[in-house]
């Protein structure tokens, strides 16, 4: 079956800090939606190819089967940070690099009335509310997806939140219903496991823990193996994705991740 496309205007855009732009986007389509239960709700956002024409209304399925490959709409995939059917909204975040890439710079000149396709909605976690505490890791671009898993800790219990961003200007208040306790690390030259040295370094509380770690995917390996060999966290209890890899670009990422899913299946 194929996944559900939504088309959608931009409303309005923010500013969120100096490389974070929050894009809140409505119409019609959005009715259809679904809301799923997931805090790592995701989207495959579709952009056209420049020159390139598509069918209207947009069909994937006929694209798929009438243009080449190189003409299909290029897909990035990104976080659902909130959804409001009642008021008719779906916002993203996204992290801009300046002029790199192709999501970034198209949130920095997204104007009201502009176009937003998505495909989905994917995702596979949510906080479990039996646990005595929850641990998040992860960087920027695991920021909205953290951001909306704590405003679903149930009230009192702990959150233990480790963020790596680029510099204090790059943080961001985060809303929790529960207890939220934060580190916030800054990117500097010559420590590029910081993150995984903090977890490594962390008190945890007692009790059952749920994490999740997204973020780089060499620190999420890495954090990933601490839990699991020297934490003894079982590994039901954890969410762990890599979103991107140091030194390679979404699409090289992308085909990485299919290739090891070729191989997986393969054995």
């Amino acid at each position: 079956m194929a996944r559900r496309t939504t088309t959608l205007e931009v409303r309005r855009t923010e500013r969120l800090t100096p490389h974070m732009i929050r894009v809140v986007a409505g119409g019609e389509e959005l009715a259809a939606f679904p809301d799923t239960p997931h805090t790592d709700r995701y989207v495959k956002i579709l952009f056209p190819r420049p020159g390139v024409r598509y069918p209207e209304p947009f069909d994937m399925d006929a694209i798929r089967s009438e243009l080449p490959r190189d003409q299909w709409p290029a897909m990035r995939t990104y976080t659902v940070r909130a959804l409001d059917h009642a008021a008719g909204e779906l916002t993203i975040d996204f992290v801009h690099h300046g002029d790199v890439g192709l999501a970034g710079p198209w949130a920095a000149a997204a104007r009201p009335g502009d176009v937003l396709r998505l495909a989905g909605p994917g995702g596979a976690y949510a906080p479990d509310p039996d646990a005595d505490w929850h641990l998040m890791v992860g960087d920027e671009s695991a920021l909205p997806a953290i951001a909306a898993a704590c405003e679903r800790v149930p009230a009192g219990v702990r959150v233990v939140a480790m963020l790596e961003v680029a510099d204090a200007a790059e943080e961001q208040e985060l809303g929790c219903t529960g207890v939220l306790h934060t580190t916030w690390l800054h990117r500097r030259p010559g420590a590029p496991e910081q993150l995984l040295d903090a977890v490594r370094s962390l008190e945890f509380p007692p009790g059952r823990v749920h994490a999740f770690v997204h973020g780089e995917a060499g620190i999420v390996r890495g954090v990933r193996r601490h839990l699991v060999d020297e934490r003894a966290v079982p590994r039901e209890l954890l969410s762990v994705s890599g979103y991107w890899r140091r030194g390679v670009d979404e699409d090289g990422w992308q085909a990485e991740k299919a290739a090891d899913r070729a191989a997986a299946g393969g054995r």
